[in-house]
């Protein structure tokens, strides 16, 4: 009766799997979307300076001041929490026969600005769009116009249409409010441009990592059902072993003794491993090969270890991370396994019961080798010392 029942069992599992098959779900790059990256901007910039900021802004004829080539160069880094960093340079005339500070302007002169902002991506709040990417921003900044030259206080509104990964048009409009009485006016600059994204980091959109979850869900009933069908065919193999068995008892006792001998040991050697596993790697600052207290507190919790199991004996292995050169790294790591055993050695370690190799940067636990850049935690990840199980 169990063995019927546990058939049906598969059979509805199997059915179940059939209906996944019938909708395929499968990640796609409209899945991901751009969490952080760099951001080099060229364009054109617009001054509206005619004494009054809110005074017909639109009026291009008589306020509007621009030149004919490219004017506007920014430079910025973006990050996962949807703040930006930005440095922005201009520069413009202004046009004789327009209004400048409420007058009609008799003399061209030059523009010059300099100005920093901070952002926010506003899809943050409202919800990734891909190719839509509005922004707010506040900063400070230096402008020289009119001849007269002043700091300024900012605020920003703009929009990103990104046509794909890299590159994009840029719309924006900034405030500038005169710092101090110097006479200065207050007035606007409007920028118009095109972007270019690098040193991108992408990662899942909200629709995203719901269809990950749903595919994960997907592999974990795929995997039950074969779970379910190996538990079937393992029961009915157990049937013909118990038949064999009253005839071949005395073998099959022999058998499950060496079996048993050996699945002990392998739960023994396993059982070390993950101890040793457990304590983690440890880890050296940029150029150091000294033990810091975290690294100091792993091999202490290690020695405790050791002590228990007298019989075991390890490997050390030391490693650098990507940068410097390859010799200098192998010295380094050299230099770190000396005094990662030393440490172990001073506690009460036999240093028979040690092995150590330098191995460099030979072996990165990540992308970050002398082709790649990469942050500051990203390349501590490398800078280990790790320990192998040898002798148990």
């Amino acid at each position: 009766m169990k063995i019927y029942t546990m058939r049906l069992c598969i059979l509805a599992l199997l059915f179940l799997g059939k209906n996944y098959a019938q909708e395929p779900i499968e990640l796609t790059a409209k899945d991901s979307v751009i969490q952080s990256s760099a951001i080099l901007g060229l364009g054109y910039n617009i001054v509206d300076d005619s004494g009054n900021i809110l005074d017909e802004i639109f009026d291009v004829n008589t306020e509007w001041h621009a030149v004919a080539f490219p004017s506007r160069v920014s430079v910025g880094r973006y990050f996962k929490s949807g703040i930006g960093l930005e440095a922005i340079v201009t520069y413009n005339k202004y046009k004789v026969g327009k209004t400048v500070d409420g007058i009609i302007n008799m003399q061209e002169s030059d523009y010059y600005g300099f100005d920093t902002r901070v952002s926010y991506d506003l899809n943050k709040l409202i919800g990734q769009t891909a190719w839509f990417d509005p922004y707010v921003g506040a900063g400070l900044g230096y402008t020289d116009a009119n001849n007269i030259s002043r700091g300024t206080y900012n605020a920003i509104f703009g929009f990103r249409i990104w046509l794909s990964d890299r590159w994009g048009a840029d719309l924006n409009t900034t405030g500038k409010w005169a710092m101090g009485d110097k006479g200065a006016s207050n007035h606007i600059q409007h920028g118009a441009g095109v972007v270019y994204q690098f040193a991108i980091e992408k990662g899942l959109t909200k629709k995203g990592e719901r269809k990950l979850a749903q595919l994960q869900a997907i592999e974990e009933e795929k995997q039950r059902v074969q779970d379910s069908i190996v538990s079937a065919d393992r029961a009915r193999e157990d049937a013909l072993l118990a038949e064999r068995l009253a005839v071949e008892r005395e073998q099959a006792k022999l058998a499950a003794a060496e079996k048993a001998e050996a699945d002990a040991e392998n739960e023994r050697k396993s059982m070390l491993e993950n101890k040793i596993k457990k304590l983690g790697y440890v880890y050296f600052d940029l150029n150091s090969s000294y033990l810091n207290k975290d690294s100091k507190a792993v091999l202490d919790a290690l020695t405790k270890v050791m002590t228990d199991s007298p019989e075991i004996t390890l490997r050390v292995a030391s490693h650098t991370d990507s940068r410097g050169t390859n010799k200098y790294n192998q010295w380094l790591s050299e230099r770190r396994v000396k005094r990662t055993i030393d440490y172990l050695v001073e506690k009460g370690i036999s240093a028979k019961r040690l092995e150590g190799e330098g191995l460099g940067e030979s072996n990165l636990l990540n992308e970050c080798d002398d082709t790649v850049y990469c942050p500051e935690e990203k390349h501590q990840v490398n800078r280990r010392s790790e320990f192998t199980l040898i002798k148990y």
